[in-house]
């Protein structure tokens, strides 16, 4: 599928990269952020994006700045949330005329969503969260989860049923009390990128062309 690098104006003097990844035929674009251990190259991002494009749904993944400098402390909040509404006003740019929606992987998908949370973006059919961190490792909470009831759009959780960042104790609930604002799809076995074990009788990759579907299906619903 054809893959376009282009650059993105975070601010003035700053621009990050960004990978536009087209299908055939698309019928909508997600602008896709990055998880905080690993940028827009990693063999996850790559597979993730391929896998939409081969279902008609394009992708913007984009390098945050800390991840363009090859740094491996994520930037401020502030500089974060700036280079998501950066990358999605790139997005519609590039195509204008494509359904657009937002999210990301782990850290990816909660930036996007803090940043509709203070400032919402209209052109946004809808969020897609790849693995919401919903606390840290061992924390076992709901810490990170009030910004998204300030979110006013339909938002897709795609969650490993082993993800050690999103304990489902504490995310069902708070799927539950958002309504039909959410949708929650658990991958059975999976953990927070989606591995497997070997006694699942499943791989990585099934667990992600899984939720490619899911995510394709979610957008064109919305989008007719």
């Amino acid at each position: 599928m054809p893959i376009t690098e282009t650059l993105i104006d975070v601010t003035p003097g700053q621009q990050v990269s960004g990978l536009l990844q087209q299908g055939s035929a698309d019928r909508g674009l997600l602008v896709l952020g990055h998880g905080a251990g690993a940028g827009m190259h990693h063999p996850f991002m790559q597979d993730v994006a391929e896998l939409l494009a081969q279902r008609d749904i394009a992708t913007l993944r984009y390098q945050f700045p800390y991840m363009q400098r090859a740094r491996k402390s994520p930037d401020s909040r502030k500089t974060l949330l700036a280079s998501v509404r950066a990358a999605i006003d790139h997005a519609h740019e590039l195509r204008p005329g494509l359904p657009l929606f937002a999210g990301g992987k782990s850290m990816g998908g909660r930036m996007t969503s803090l940043a509709m949370a203070e400032q919402p973006d209209e052109r946004l059919g809808g969020l897609v969260f790849i693995g919401f961190p919903l606390h840290n490792a061992g924390a076992r909470s709901n810490e990170r989860a009030d910004h998204l009831f300030n979110v006013p759009m339909s938002l897709l959780f795609l969650q490993g049923t082993r993800d050690k960042l999103s304990d489902l104790t504490y995310l069902q609930p708070v799927c539950k009390r958002l309504g039909q604002q959410a949708t929650l799809h658990l991958v059975e076995g999976g953990d927070h990128s989606f591995g497997m074990l070997k006694r699942a009788g499943r791989t990585q990759a099934d667990a992600l062309a899984e939720i490619a579907d899911e995510i394709s299906t979610w957008m064109l619903r919305l989008s007719n």
